[in-house]
């Protein structure tokens, strides 16, 4: 590593940097206490949220020998392998856990620069290499203070603190902004399948083609018993029960044996929405397709329904590929018009009915009753078509900004490693020929730790510095 370091920069490690790792305090967490129980769960989102932390069972007896304090960083030697926190805002009666060990930077090298360092992917790759091929992943307080890192000199280490908190803020920044753009969508979808199934969608196209509708009518229910907003439809559009409007085939409710290969299963966990993809899906042989196929075999234009858990769940069926239900799914059949069908089920409304017909918590299930007497509205054949058209265009428009969306997240999500390479590199900030070489730094610490310095050693800190601006010019 030291031959691709800047001049003045040095090979370390974490334990010649730090004081001696500690192991914290092993004790049962309580809900009430008078002293605070920090856990590697408490640290692994990259901060803690102190009110949630729970209180130790059985303090020590020696509180202060188990205390954080100011820029002590903690690592998870278990569970979270190797997640780490430096502490900067906790409350003053906070000890940590066993499974944390404690480090704490040594004057004067700058806590922050360790805490960032240690968030870098050269950190990360040496963690994978010292747990790889245990069973349990762990990590020990010997491993980790003999883990290697680039020390720059302390003033440029304090330049490079500065311009990582500014770039990282930016780049929390861009990831807090692109983190909206899918609740975006989301909502720009379910506006748009609000103002379809509404009529509001195609309001013009009904002004410019009144040839296409059919006399007015007053809205009807045909037979729902769920109640829907007829007075806003327009004129010419109905509501209709799902079992009026489509055949419903049920599933078998039974578990089959799956096999390596052979005709797809489609599971709840398969229904996720949009066009159906069976990508996922287990396999079965032929014998258990066809016992499973033996009500209906499902075909193109169809519509999976998932019953229970991710109930509601409805996916389009788009290709002649054989497949058959497993247990917890349904067939809705359309009479006309399939893509209409599917795109009303997924509408705010209709997706209401579902929400108030569902029982049970821990497996919230909507029965093939309830499902059959979901209302949708139904308009002219032509109308139909229009806002199929107009809906699968506008879709397709988030489509291409969630592409967009998910390109550019994968690029900001890589800018933070990006930017702790050329930290750690030495090539984020200039250097400074008038810096104390990171070696010098080094043997102030070690003589600081020792309390021993002697003539010779002040003679050869004063040689390395010399060295180093020479070598610099």
């Amino acid at each position: 590593m030291s031959d691709e370091l800047p001049q003045g920069w040095a090979t370390t490690t974490l334990g010649d940097t730090c004081s001696k790792p500690q192991y914290g305090w092993t004790s049962p967490a309580a809900k009430v206490g008078s002293i605070k129980y920090l856990r590697t769960t408490d640290i692994s989102a990259g901060r803690v949220d102190w009110p949630t932390v729970p209180y130790c069972a059985e303090a020590p007896d020696d509180v202060g020998k188990y205390r954080v304090r100011e820029n002590d960083i903690l690592v998870a030697r278990a569970g979270s392998v190797g997640v780490s926190y430096r502490i900067n805002d906790a409350p003053d009666d906070v000890v940590f856990a066993s499974y944390l060990i404690r480090f704490k930077p040594l004057s004067p090298i700058e806590p922050k620069y360790i805490e960032l360092f240690l968030k870098s992917d050269g950190y990360w790759r040496s963690i994978s290499e010292f747990s790889a091929g245990i069973a349990v992943p762990n990590i020990n307080a010997s491993k980790l203070a003999a883990l290697e890192l680039p020390l720059a000199p302390a003033a440029e280490q304090r330049r490079i603190v500065a311009k990582l908190e500014k770039l990282l803020d930016k780049v929390d920044a861009c990831q807090q902004r692109l983190a909206k753009i899918p609740v975006l969508l989301k909502r720009f979808r379910q506006s748009v399948l609000a103002a379809a199934c509404s009529g509001r969608l195609t309001a013009d196209w009904r002004d410019e083609n009144p040839g296409c509708l059919p006399p007015p009518a007053k809205s009807q229910n045909n037979g729902s018993d769920v109640n829907f907003p007829t007075e806003d439809l327009p004129d010419g559009w109905q509501v209709q029960r799902v079992d009026h409007a489509a055949t419903i085939i049920d599933c078998l409710h039974k578990t089959p044996k799956y096999a390596d290969s052979g005709y797809p299963m489609v599971r709840v966990t398969d229904v996720k929405g949009g066009d159906l993809d069976l990508s996922s899906a287990r396999f079965v042989s032929e014998e258990v397709f066809r016992e499973f196929t033996r009500r209906y075999t499902p075909r193109r234009g169809d519509i999976v329904f998932s019953r229970v858990g991710s109930f509601g769940n409805v996916s389009y069926v788009d290709s002649d590929t054989k497949f058959c239900l497993g247990q917890n799914t349904a067939i809705i059949s359309p009479n006309s018009n399939p893509r209409f069908l599917h795109l009303s089920l997924e509408s705010p409304t209709v997706r209401d009915q579902m929400d108030a017909a569902v029982v049970g918590t821990s497996q919230p299930t909507i029965s093939l009753k309830s499902i059959s007497a979901l209302a949708v509205p139904i308009p002219p054949l032509a109308e139909q078509q229009e806002i199929v058209r107009r809906v699968e265009q506008l879709f397709a428009l988030a489509d291409q900004l969630e592409a967009r969306y998910a390109k550019a997240k994968a690029h900001v999500d890589k800018l933070t490693q990006s930017i702790l390479a050329k930290a750690f590199r030495g090539e984020l900030v200039p250097q400074d020929p008038n810096d104390e070489p990171a070696s010098v730094l080094l043997e102030r610490v070690r003589q600081s730790e020792t309390g021993i310095k002697t003539p010779a050693m002040a003679k050869r800190n004063d040689k390395l510095i010399a060295n180093t601006r020479s070598a610099s010019h």
